[in-house]
């Protein structure tokens, strides 16, 4: 064999051990080339997060909510004025699930960029706090793959989303694989719902993997208790 067909097996054998490794580690795990640009992504809405929450509650979110009376109307209006000002692409939250050891920052938007910095709320639904159906998108192979174990989640699993202006704690109700153009998911019910999304199966779009969860506890901030406090 010639010195360049020896060269040119090696790099060939090379490359497709690379191949077969990065396949190897998106089977197990997730995709480890977006898995890095997420990484940063998330680094980034990180700290975006951080400087949106040292400026709440604000001094107008504060008169908003002066003398309304029930905790659930006070998140309605601290939601709905939160809710105006949220840019696609923008950091808005945390949401964390102790089944999927999941604990991370979630944007505004379910379009290809934003969910590269991690799971998206549905544009078209409410937040938290304002009683409709409330629809968050994530991975589950690329971009840190956020929902990787979303079909793990059992009912009676807690999910806690952290906004700027209070936290708000759901149960799961139920599991179900839907397809991919099954809007009904997101529509609104007689109490507040999260719905929890993922494609299915994986490295496939054709369906939606959903979990349902029902809001069980709020926790908003009230200048007259002087932060935050908790109602069933």
């Amino acid at each position: 064999m010639s010195r360049v067909a020896r060269i040119l097996s090696t790099v060939l054998i090379t490359a497709g051990l690379v191949v077969m490794a990065d396949v190897g580690l998106t089977l197990a795990y997730k995709e480890p080339i977006s898995s890095i640009y997420g990484e940063l992504k998330q680094h980034a809405a990180e700290n975006q997060l951080a400087d949106l929450e040292s400026h709440y509650p604000t001094r107008a979110d504060v008169a908003a909510i002066a003398g309304v009376r029930g905790l659930d109307r006070k998140a309605e209006i601290l939601a709905r004025r939160f809710g105006d000002q949220a840019t696609t692409g923008e950091a808005i939250g945390r949401i964390l699930v102790p089944r999927m050891n999941l604990n991370t920052v979630f944007v505004q938007g379910t379009d290809t960029s934003s969910l590269q910095k991690g799971p998206g709320h549905y544009p078209d639904t409410p937040f938290p706090g304002e009683g409709g159906t409330v629809g968050i998108a994530g991975h589950r192979t690329t971009y840190l793959a956020p929902f990787r174990h979303i079909d793990s989640m059992k009912k009676g699993d807690r999910v806690t989303l952290e906004m700027p202006y209070g936290t708000f704690i759901y149960r799961v109700e139920k599991t179900a694989i839907v397809d991919d153009s099954a809007v009904r998911i997101v529509h609104k019910v007689g109490y507040e719902r999260l719905v929890l999304t993922a494609c299915h199966p994986l490295y496939s779009a054709a369906e939606r993997y959903v979990a349902f969860a029902r809001l069980a506890h709020i926790a908003i901030f009230d200048a007259a208790r002087g932060g935050r406090f908790q109602a069933n």
